[in-house]
């Protein structure tokens, strides 16, 4: 019996849309669960070198949990264009202001930094509310496993 192996190359990879509600799930479940989606190793024809991923719609990022005492004691930094100065916000702000970017950057930091990142990256849609504006690609409900223990 010839037993091969099946690997995906880009003109085989069928891709699906998955979405996601976050609410009540901590940050970095949720972020590695949406990673191994967009890199599409939930598929038996999962190949490290091909782009074989799905499309994720995350909906309700405002209702995401942080865990201990991270709303106060983490912070996210950025350049503020001047030499020597960082702009820091707190994640509770960051939280209530752009949960839809603390999320993403969530994701982006555990997908591998490869060529393939930024294609993995833009089939993330992430949405504040519990409304999207991708019905017509008839996304599947997906539960992830997560939640407070």
């Amino acid at each position: 019996m010839n037993k091969t192996t099946k690997m995906a190359n880009p003109q085989t990879v069928v891709r699906e849309w998955h979405v996601v509600d976050a609410s009540d799930i901590p940050l970095g479940r949720l972020a590695s669960q949406i990673a191994q989606l967009l890199r599409g190793k939930h598929k038996p024809t999962f190949t490290p070198h091909t782009d074989c991923g799905d499309f994720v719609v995350v909906l309700n990022t405002d209702k995401i949990v942080l865990t201990g005492a991270k709303l106060t004691d983490k912070f996210h930094y950025r350049p503020s264009r001047y030499p020597g100065n960082m702009k820091q916000i707190q994640y509770k702000e960051l939280l209530a202001e752009r949960s839809d970017y603390m999320l993403w950057l969530a994701v982006k930091r555990m997908v591998p930094n490869t060529r393939l990142r930024d294609d993995q990256m833009n089939r993330m849609k992430a949405f504040k509310g519990a409304e999207h504006t991708h019905q017509a690609q008839q996304p599947k409900p997906r539960k992830l496993v997560g939640g407070r223990r």
